[in-house]
């Protein structure tokens, strides 16, 4: 019998790679979706109909309930959140519900029905969750044993999400995992996030479609990695005999800038500052100066190590939103 996964989070980037990743490996999947209004339900359905869906909502553990009791799932992958930065700043509260007490909701649900000695869980932790702040590791990065102190709304709400998961492993004797994941990116993350929205405009600007591009602050520095490994890594955590928490990251920062130079140098333009203006209204409230993971369990305990560099990752979205946005080039 092939094995069944439940995802929660199905329609997002990592909902995207992981389900590919898992039905290749031959699994039965299933996806949970809050209902018909998502528009990325369509190519969900387009692309992936080996997806089995379920409806349900973090916030309504009967639903959760539900989806348990309908998959009968081996592994369960809860990447459902509020998970963009600044939209927590202007919606905390909805941030705190589905992002924090909705894993709190599922996990109840694992119980309440009698899987939490069946089931293997994994928690999509965050690198939001140490905040750029203590950062006294030169060279080194975060790791498992690090201090969290989250500086946004989603940051705390992930921080809640993560203890709870520990705490429902360490209660119930949980196969429960936390995947403390470094910023990974890659031509399906949604337009509302940095790097695409960079990827997106600069394939804009070569091709005439738009003059410049806004963004807030230019001296950030992120651990980017590629979605596709990341997810991965995802998989070989439930597949270990005991449960435990891991960061995933590639051991390298880069800033805003970084990324700006090799998305314009992809297209041919040298000087990116013609382009680019900074607008206020894109600055946190909290700003995350820096943040750097430090891999090392994860490579000797998982086998798991990043493939795709930082520069063939710029060069894999812009080429993407070349090849997108090249139909509606003005004639």
């Amino acid at each position: 019998m092939p094995k069944k996964a439940l995802i929660t989070g199905i329609t997002g980037q990592d909902g995207y790679h992981l389900s590919e990743l898992l039905n290749n490996k031959g699994y039965e999947v299933y996806g949970l979706i809050r209902g018909q209004q998502n528009p990325k339900l369509v190519r969900v359905e387009q692309e992936q109909p080996y997806i089995k869906l379920i409806e349900g909502d973090l916030t309504d553990q009967s639903s959760l309930v539900r989806s348990i009791e309908v998959s009968e799932p081996d592994e369960i992958y809860n990447l459902a959140a509020v998970s963009h930065v600044g939209y927590s700043f202007r919606n905390p509260i909805l941030t705190a519900e589905v992002t924090g007490k909705g894993v709190l909701n599922l996990l109840e649900a694992i119980r309440v029905t009698g899987y939490a000695n069946k089931v293997r869980f994994y928690q999509a932790s965050t690198s939001e969750m140490f905040g750029g702040l203590d950062y006294n590791r030169p060279g080194k990065g975060y790791d498992e044993n690090a201090l969290f102190h989250p500086r946004s709304p989603y940051g705390v709400a992930k921080l809640y999400g993560h203890w709870i998961t520990k705490n429902y492993r360490e209660s119930y004797g949980m196969h429960a995992s936390c995947g403390i994941l470094f910023n990974h990116e890659g031509p399906r993350r949604g337009i509302e996030f940095v790097t695409r929205k960079i990827s997106n405009a600069v394939a804009r600007i070569h091709l005439g479609l738009q003059d410049h591009i806004e963004l807030g602050n230019l001296d950030s520095k992120r651990d980017w990695g590629y979605a596709g490994d990341y997810v991965e890594g995802m998989w070989l955590m439930l597949q270990q005999e005991k449960p435990d928490d891991y960061v995933l990251a590639t051991g390298e920062t880069h800033s805003i800038q970084d990324y700006l130079e090799l998305a314009f140098k992809e297209v041919g333009i040298e000087n990116w500052h013609l382009y680019v203006k900074q607008n206020p209204k894109f600055l946190r409230p909290a700003e995350v100066d820096i943040l750097l993971g430090n891999p090392e369990k994860a490579e000797k305990i998982l086998g798991w190590k990043r493939k795709v560099d930082f520069e063939d990752l710029v060069s894999m979205m812009v080429k993407h939103d070349l090849e997108l946005e090249s139909p509606n080039k003005l004639t």
